[in-house]
């Protein structure tokens, strides 16, 4: 019992209590916010492509300025094409009205790609 009440011992026991209560007083704040997780499966669909036109630039007509055409459903809100499978345009889809402004060589466009995402 003596050696309990040593000064050191006291010393040791009422740092350790000041430590716990501060830990606990920190973990105590401690707010994390609501979230969301979840696991799900839906169908992907296509597009459907049609009334597709090719511009031609005014000033040198072997090349192709603009390509529209009409994408549904009309909610893509993502349309890229690519005529030669290496060079991506970024298109701008109006409620299903697609208009594409590229710069190429009539010579070069090989194929039209449309890839589309919501």
């Amino acid at each position: 019992m003596i050696r309990f009440l040593r000064p050191r011992t006291l010393v040791a026991v009422l740092l350790v209590l000041i430590l716990s209560v501060a830990v606990y007083g920190f973990a105590a704040a401690n707010t994390v916010p609501a979230s969301s997780a979840g696991d799900g499966s839906g169908a992907i669909s296509g597009y459907a492509i049609t009334n597709i036109h090719y511009a031609l630039n005014a000033a040198n007509p072997a090349n192709i300025q603009t390509v529209t055409f009409t994408i549904t459903p009309a909610s893509a809100g993502d349309v890229r094409i690519t005529m030669d499978g290496a060079t991506w345009s970024t298109c701008t889809n109006t409620a299903g009205s697609v208009s594409c402004s590229v710069a190429q060589a009539a010579l070069t466009a090989l194929n039209l790609r449309v890839v589309a995402a919501e």
